[in-house]
């Protein structure tokens, strides 16, 4: 049977293509409630309408896109039994823990007060309903952790044991799983990319109203917040993929060897700014290199040595048999280049952007604007010409995918580099998917996946463009002034609640 559409492959084609399709909405869910109850938090606490108004615009769209995320999020379950029975069989015990807590106490904090914060506008009083969206936005982080520790155990599995006689892993420490260094950093790692994500979305629509010269009080508070989260966001991205590097390299010296497209072993290690090489031979016939640097985010020292794909390929022959567990090298290493570059260009830009709307303390007096007034855009003492003024504009706006493509190419980094372990050191990956599923099935599986989440993007890019396109809601009587008790203050017991999206 050829390769290519041989079961296994199949079966990763199809779990690659829902599982990177889901994650798109992953960061954006997670971040922009985080931001949504920071804004219904400043309309709390100061009462200014224009609070209020960002927090019904952005919390729009988070529920558009958490919608859309439960609903694509649900597949990754099946494909568990479906395509990936015998590795639901043998780590089960293990992977199904910290999947279980999530559904439990996650999912639960999510869905319960998502529900009493869309309906309850009308019904609570300001300071528990803005406490239901920080318990949404709890319960989304939590979420993330869970399965990123589940995640982690895939790439550094501890905490098991394996029972030969019932031919699977057994869990023995579910807290070592838990909180053990990779799930640590990695779960750092995200939540600081998820609000990359945030950030940059958050600014780019803002802009996009900005330099139409509409609902400006709204739209440049939330220009500011997005710029001060996409800026911090991404210094936290950068600390913690670095932190997570050196763990990568202790505990997966081939995906980070195959990051950098090292096939020998060197001392110093210099970083690969650009590699064209023979996968076949082993070799690079093209090298631009930074010498030293490899060595230093590796070990924190600019000589030690780092070993290379042959090097831990031979090794791991030595320690797990004759194979070749080398995994895609191309996919790896540009990948890794596409994560930092789209990530680095974020904070870039958003730092630039921070820069051209400084508050008006730093700006001469003639140059100052008011909260109802579009900010002009000042690199140094005048401010840009018209063309370069929405040239920026339309950068911020385009900006709101960059972060995107470097949350996906780093998941795909990330699950690529493993291979081919679905398991690190423990189960293969051609050992772990069904064994009685046959080509056609999973093809067609596939294919109908893909069709749908088609249909479902389409859906999802109309309904934001709709309501991004509307701006901010006007407020109502009743949005000024929130009921003091629990019910509502209206005496009718049949009066219905008022759904505000």
């Amino acid at each position: 049977m050829d390769l290519a559409l041989a079961p296994e492959t199949l079966a990763r084609w199809q779990f690659g293509i829902t599982t990177v399709y889901h994650f798109l909405f992953v960061p954006l869910t997670i971040s922009l409630a985080a931001l949504t109850a920071g804004l219904q938090t400043a309309w709390v606490r100061t009462e200014k309408e224009k609070y209020l108004r960002a927090t019904k615009f952005w919390g729009k769209l988070f529920l558009i896109n958490i919608a859309m995320g439960v609903v694509t999020g649900i597949v990754q379950e099946f494909q568990f039994g479906m395509n990936w029975s015998d590795y639901s069989r043998f780590v089960g015990d293990i992977f199904g823990a910290p999947l279980a807590f999530e559904a439990l106490i996650a999912f639960f904090f999510e869905s319960t007060f998502i529900g009493l914060w869309i309906f309850g506008w009308d019904k609570l009083p300001k300071k528990i309903h803005l406490a239901c969206i920080w318990m949404v936005s709890m319960g989304t982080v939590l979420s993330a952790y869970f399965i990123l520790a589940a995640n982690s155990w895939m790439q550094h599995p501890v905490g098991f044991r394996i029972n030969e006689e019932r031919g699977r892993a057994e869990l023995t420490d579910f807290w070592l799983v838990l909180t053990q260094n990779t799930a640590l950093t990695q779960f750092f790692h995200t939540i600081t990319a998820a609000f990359l994500v945030g950030g940059a979305f958050m600014a780019g629509i803002s802009a996009f109203h900005l330099a139409r010269k509409k609902h400006v009080p709204v739209m440049r508070s939330s220009l500011r917040l997005g710029l001060i989260v996409l800026i911090v966001a991404g210094m936290g991205t950068a600390i913690s993929g670095d932190l997570l590097g050196k763990v990568m390299f202790k505990q997966q010296p081939m995906k980070m060897a195959a990051a950098e497209a090292l096939w020998d072993g060197e001392a110093p290690a210099p970083f690969s700014v650009f590699a064209y090489g023979d996968v076949e031979k082993g070799h690079n016939k093209v090298a631009i290199e930074i010498p030293g640097l490899l060595s230093f985010l590796a070990n924190d020292d600019f000589t030690s040595f780092v070993p290379g794909i042959n090097d831990v390929n031979k090794a791991e022959q030595e320690k797990f048999g004759p194979g070749d567990y080398r995994p895609n090298i191309p996919v790896a290493y540009w990948g890794f280049r596409w994560m930092i570059g789209f990530g680095m260009a974020s904070l870039g830009i958003g730092a630039l952007g921070l820069w051209l709307t400084r508050k008006r303390f730093m700006l001469p007096a003639e140059l100052r604007t008011g909260e109802d007034e579009v900010p002009h855009l000042v690199l140094f003492k005048k401010p840009l010409s018209p063309k370069l003024a929405n040239l920026y504009w339309v950068v911020a706006l385009w900006t709101m995918g960059f972060p995107l493509i470097a949350n996906s190419w780093g998941w795909i980094f990330t699950e690529m580099g493993r291979q081919p372990w679905v398991v690190y050191g423990v189960l293969r990956t051609r050992d772990a998917v069904s064994p009685n599923v046959s080509q056609a099935e999973v093809l067609t599986s596939m294919i109908g996946f893909t069709l749908l989440y088609a249909v479902l993007a389409v859906i999802e890019v109309k309904l934001l463009v709709k309501y991004v396109k509307a701006g901010p809601p006007e407020l109502t009587e009743a949005d000024l002034n929130p009921p003091t008790k629990i019910g509502g203050d209206d005496k009718n017991p049949d009066r219905p609640m008022a759904f505000s999206y």
